[in-house]
């Protein structure tokens, strides 16, 4: 049987029940005091990775392998013992179970990007199930992006996968070999029209500005019903960091990938139970696909139009046709579901040699960035409370969020970038 109380831990699973909003210095959690993290990490590299993939790989240990590379993935380990328990999952690759595979290809995806081509090749050549096959061409392709080998991967979904574009997940594999590499490189349409758009609609809709490159974090604003952002006292532009990352870094289409671009339901708050989440308020969002269509468009919501109309019509024109704005559609439509906006207690050290640091990674959802006093259990720096306060600062808990990838520059979006695109806005050019 399963260690559940890792799995749990390992697993972001959350509350939907609505809470009021606390007072920041009454945000309390004991996850994150000095021993604890330290007790943590120990346990994590010495017991979970290291004493598991010392062990034999047979029928009675597999699960502790599995448990252990969603650990790597999250945590981004990377050492001799996490490859020598890679070496032996692929060398017994074909007995393993299903969610062993997934739980493998996954943590090499998360920490190896080049070290295991031959071995990510083979199981490519063998795999008949979507899922893994797709981990496995993402993997392979990222290390050859180049058209010719693209539409050599294309040839091979083709021959193994009869009928491949009637499956989400394949179709959606087929486009991203097919334009990723342009994508990235097209310009973004005019920001300032989605801000305008919004006057008309009287939506209240955070705004989540990320790079391609999801190692660089990105910032979130908010704009009211009435068309203004919400700003300081003095007048300035409120922003908050945010993280779009997973620590698998996976495509937006895959489970666990990096957060899709597109438009997500903002349902209201709440307040999780899950240790690595925490205690800070979070935004809850819905994708479309996972919950019922009135819930999602709520007011939008029309009888006589298809939901992908709609979907379309809380875009401008010029952005309608823009693919990218589709990836929340189309990794809905596949079966991503729970992602939201969150703070996080994971001990950013984990990750002080990423461009993201301090920020932390997660599963696909949105990731504020939160330091913890290691002494009280209490906040010192959290964007998460502040980004939901400054939601609830003006009326109306419900709206819409917008992931849009600025462009391809390898830094973190900028406060400045953000403050040009509003005044422009504001200024009526």
């Amino acid at each position: 049987m399963k260690d559940f109380l890792l799995t749990i831990l390992l697993i972001f699973i959350f509350s939907n029940t609505a809470s009021a909003q606390p007072r920041k210095e009454d945000i309390y959690s004991d996850f994150v005091l000095y021993q604890k993290r330290s007790l943590l990490e120990k346990d994590l590299r010495e017991r979970l990775i290291g004493k598991t993939f010392s062990l034999p790989l047979d029928s009675n240990t597999e699960y502790k392998y599995e448990t252990a590379c969603d650990a790597i993935s999250q945590f981004l380990f990377a050492n001799d013992a996490v490859k020598k328990g890679f070496n032996k999952l692929f060398s017994g690759y074909d007995a393993l179970e299903y969610d062993t595979r997934k739980a493998l290809m996954e943590a090499v995806y998360a920490v190896y990007p080049k070290e295991y081509m031959t071995q990510v090749q083979d199981v490519e050549e063998k795999e008949t199930d979507p899922l893994l096959f797709s981990m496995a061409v993402v993997y392979l392709f990222r290390n050859d992006t180049s058209s010719d080998y693209g539409n050599y991967l294309k040839i091979r979904m083709g021959e193994k996968f009869t009928g491949y574009d009637t499956i989400p997940l394949l179709h959606e594999l087929h486009q991203f070999l097919s334009f990723h590499s342009s994508l990235i490189r097209k310009k973004t349409p005019d920001i300032q029209s989605l801000f305008r758009y919004q006057k008309k609609t009287a939506q209240k809709i955070v705004y989540s500005f990320q790079r391609w490159n999801r190692d660089y974090p990105g910032l979130a604003i908010i704009q009211n019903t009435d068309g203004s952002f919400v700003k300081d006292a003095n007048g300035r532009l409120l922003v908050f960091e945010q993280l779009a990352r997973s620590g698998s870094d996976l495509p937006y289409f895959i489970r666990n990938g990096s957060t899709p671009q597109g438009v997500y339901s903002i349902t209201g708050t709440s307040i999780s139970h899950n240790n690595f989440i925490g205690p800070t308020p979070n935004i809850q969002l819905i994708t479309p696909f996972e919950n019922k269509w009135e819930k999602y468009f709520r007011d939008q919501w029309n009888y006589s139009h298809d939901s992908l109309h709609l979907y379309r019509e809380l875009l401008p024109e010029n952005w309608r046709r823009y693919e990218p704005m589709m990836e929340a559609w189309n990794a809905g439509k596949i079966g991503r579901t729970e992602i939201i906006a969150h703070g996080s207690t994971l001990d950013p050290e984990y990750f002080k040699d990423k461009p993201f640091y301090p920020l932390t990674p997660t599963e696909g959802c949105l990731c504020a960035k939160e330091i913890w006093n290691v002494t009280s259990g209490r906040l010192d720096v959290s964007e998460q409370y502040n980004l939901i306060s400054a939601f609830l600062s003006t009326p109306g808990s419900k709206g819409y969020l917008y992931v849009i990838n600025l462009d391809n520059q390898q830094k973190a979006v900028t406060r400045e970038e953000v403050e040009a695109l509003v005044r422009k806005f504001e200024s009526g050019r």
